[in-house]
C-alpha cells in the first residue's frame, strides 16, 4: 500500500473525509442515543439512516475529481 504523495492536503480538503467523519460522529450518536433517553426526543434510526446517507455520499466524493484535492499534480 502507498500514500498518495500529498495526503495531509487529501486529509484535510477532500469532502469523502469529511463526509466519513460526519458519519462517524452519526454512528457515535446513534449508540449514544438509549443513554440520553428522555433528555433527547429523536427517533432512534434517524441517525442510523443519515449515517448511511452520508457513508454514500462519501463513496461518490471519492470516486468524484475535487479542485481542492488532486494527486501530486
Amino acid at each position: 500500500m502507498k500514500l498518495v504523495s500529498d495526503w495531509k492536503r487529501v486529509l484535510q480538503r477532500a469532502w469523502s473525509i469529511r463526509l466519513m467523519l460526519i458519519a462517524g460522529a452519526l454512528s457515535g450518536l446513534e449508540f449514544a442515543l438509549p443513554y440520553l433517553d428522555g433528555y433527547v426526543d429523536i427517533p432512534p434510526r434517524l441517525f442510523a439512516a443519515l449515517s448511511g446517507l452520508t457513508v454514500a455520499a462519501a463513496f461518490v466524493a471519492r470516486l468524484v475529481a475535487q479542485k481542492d484535492v488532486s494527486d501530486g499534480k
